[in-house]
């Protein structure tokens, strides 16, 4: 019998296409192939920490595909719910470092990914799940897509497991009041809610205290606001609590979001109190955007409290 994972996740994971030196993809010899996908950045993120997880998705039959397949796995993430399939390829994404600014190119339209609509996968994988992460680029996929994330929302909730659910959102997916309004619709469905600061504005005008309480009157139990480097903030049971950011030099930043979505469920699972629980998840996102890639320097727990507490290693 199949023992349960704690923390479940849906969504693409697509085959990532970069230079291994900054600058246009048209200048580029070479290209490194690694995999990127918010939903399986964190599922590898909790792996690594020791809390076993899941990921649900659909991959194409191609090379592209297992090559995703083989990574994720390789990470000690849960894939069993994983469907491959002969008809759709598995997405694809291009990136590239222009001085400070990441640029990423799309080709996802009709991905294996994007054919996700409810009934996808079994709900009894969900039993003995403490959380079910859910992340506003899978709705943004495909109408088919938009109903499995409010489908699955659901039935989590039903089954008596927490949902955590990142804005996340991306302006080459969908327009600002579409992504606004696919959020609003999930706030009740939603028990912890992750948003950007930068998002927030760009959705809703603003990332106030009483913005992030009229959010949690709405639904969510708790309202996570992400600063990137200023640090985050949290509001539960009608009060605001905040946590700084750690210095760190940033080599790339993308997947930091993911990171810190991790650190901020294994504190959930850790049992600590609100303000560790940002700590903890601002130290994760610190060190993802430390090293290149997505996920590739993730730290394991032992790592992860050190860097909290500052402790330092030679390496020697």
């Amino acid at each position: 019998m199949r023992a349960a994972v704690e923390v479940v996740t849906a969504g693409e994971t697509m085959v990532l296409g970069t230079p291994s030196q900054p600058g246009r993809l048209r200048h580029a010899a070479h290209l490194e192939l690694k995999v990127g996908g918010a939903e399986s950045n964190l599922a590898i993120a909790l792996s690594r920490l020791g809390i076993s997880s899941g990921w649900v998705s659909c991959l194409g039959y191609d090379e592209p595909g297992q090559l995703v397949l083989d990574r994720v796995r390789a990470e000690g993430v849960d894939a069993s719910r994983v469907r491959r399939m002969e008809s759709h390829p598995t997405g694809l994404y291009l990136r590239e470092r222009i001085g400070a600014a990441a640029r990423v190119y799309y080709y996802r339209h009709g991905s294996a990914a994007s054919t996700m609509e409810p009934q996808t996968f079994d709900l009894e994988y969900l039993e003995g799940a403490s959380f079910f992460h859910l992340t506003g680029i899978t709705p943004a996929l495909s109408n088919e897509c938009r109903a499995f994330t409010l489908w699955a929302a659901r039935e989590a909730r039903a089954a008596g497991v927490r949902v955590s659910f990142d804005v996340n959102y991306r302006s080459k997916l969908w327009p600002p009041e579409d992504a606004k309004g696919f959020v609003e619709e999930m706030l009740p469905l939603v028990d912890l809610l992750f948003v950007g600061d930068e998002e927030a504005r760009a959705l809703w005008g603003r990332d106030d205290e009483e913005f992030l309480r009229e959010l949690s009157e709405r639904g969510p139990y708790e309202v996570v606001l992400k600063r990137g480097g200023e640090g985050s903030a949290v509001f539960l049971e009608d009060r605001a609590l905040e946590q700084p950011g750690f210095e760190v030099t940033e080599v790339d930043p993308v997947g930091a979001g993911d990171a810190f979505d991790a650190g901020y469920l294994a504190g959930c699972l850790w049992d600590l109190g609100p303000e560790e629980r940002l700590r903890v998840a601002n130290a994760l996102g610190a060190m993802s955007v430390a090293t290149l890639g997505d996920y590739e320097g993730l730290p394991d727990k032992r790592e992860l409290w050190d860097f909290v507490e500052g402790r330092e290693e030679l390496g020697r």
